[in-house]
């Protein structure tokens, strides 16, 4: 099994933004440069820019940070790099305050810097489970305030689990023996807050995260049923534990908690969501830590990068807005100086004049 980087590893390949800069280089474009507005191949380093390419045949200039978690992003590259190597290595996380003090930054920037990097952990394009899941539901509690908080009198949110189990062999389904499934561990998870404990929420859930045809362990909710293109395999509770039917899932979900109130001191409702799917995120990654630190920059992605005003949910006040210029800006390029949004001109050739025709 590959292992993270170390501490010293990280620090010596990673020690300046030069290094950063080359290795975002190697990931983004691993044949050399490659245009996205003509696809040339050739492009000139502009000192004026931090890490920004000119295409020589096009002008379309492009930085090696465009479309990652560092999409227009004033902080050095040393800064995200220690970030997401701390937050992917960690067993149980990073808050806003532990970067913070890791990084020496303040407050509001480890917090959008934590948000941004939460965002890159989930491909949208990522494959459902199948096989055997367990599906369950579970109540954390919430932080309603920056009060003290007593989870004994917090509000409740309910939270929707499903985990494939998986068996040691490496075999596509576990071994049935009777009401039991043999040899059985764990594997990947989702989770995900939904509004109440209805047939249309619990659908709603397992059909985004599960592939149809699965095999759904279930604690007999009256919810289930309604799934007929899944096989249901019903356990029913009564008055015994839910984790004597359910051991995995209810593992995840005790696991959630403690995270929860451990590291954050409490979940809040607003980003719940996105907290869930970095505990997500982290455990389906528990053995191979090594690939998570590209995924959190972004560059394994397939969605757009995240602004502040998409994580707080409000619009830009400055987005529409025209700025208003007597003159057109210049820029200096690589080929010299030129107005801004001007391409390069290309000249027409002269018509040459034949001195050998007789009149």
């Amino acid at each position: 099994m590959a292992r993270a980087r170390s501490l010293s590893e990280f620090q010596t390949s990673f020690p300046d933004e030069r290094s950063c800069a080359a290795f975002l280089f190697e990931r983004r474009w691993p044949q050399g440069f490659v245009c996205p507005a003509c696809g040339g191949g050739r492009a000139a380093l502009l000192k004026s820019r931090a890490h920004t390419y000119e295409c020589l045949d096009c002008g379309r200039q492009t930085s090696i940070t465009a479309g990652t978690a560092m999409h227009r992003s004033k902080l050095p590259l040393t800064v995200w790099f220690w970030a997401a190597h701390l937050m992917a290595t960690h067993s149980n996380g990073m808050s806003a305050v532990q970067l913070e003090a890791q990084l020496g930054i303040t407050y509001k920037t480890a917090w959008l810097l934590a948000q941004k990097l939460r965002r890159s952990m989930i491909d949208p394009q990522r494959e459902p489970l199948e096989g055997v899941v367990e599906v369950d539901q579970a109540e954390i509690p919430f932080r309603a305030d920056n009060s003290f908080f007593d989870p004994v009198k917090s509000g409740k949110i309910l939270i929707a689990g499903a985990e494939v189990i998986d068996r040691g062999t490496n075999q596509a389904k576990p071994r049935r023996k009777r009401a039991k499934y043999l040899d059985t561990r764990s594997g990947r998870i989702r989770l995900a807050a939904i509004p109440d404990n209805s047939a249309a929420s619990i659908e709603a859930f397992v059909r985004a995260n599960v592939k149809t045809g699965t095999t759904l362990l279930t604690d007999g909710h009256r919810s289930y049923p309604g799934l007929t293109d899944y096989r249901h395999d019903p356990r029913t509770v009564g008055k015994m534990a839910g984790h004597i039917v359910l051991p995995w899932i209810h593992r995840v979900f005790a696991l959630m908690k403690r995270w929860g109130l451990g590291t954050y001191h409490g979940l809040r409702r607003k980003h719940i969501d996105t907290y869930l799917n970095e505990f997500v995120f982290r455990y389906n990654r528990r053995f191979y830590r090594h690939v998570s630190f590209e995924t959190l920059l972004g560059l394994a992605s397939h969605h757009r990068p995240t602004s502040y005003w998409d994580i707080v949910g409000r619009d830009n006040p400055r987005k529409g807005v025209p700025t208003v210029r007597r003159q057109p800006r210049r820029r200096k390029t690589a080929t010299g100086m030129r107005a801004d949004g001007s391409r390069p001109e290309k000249l027409e050739p002269r018509p040459v004049l034949d001195l050998t025709r007789q009149p």
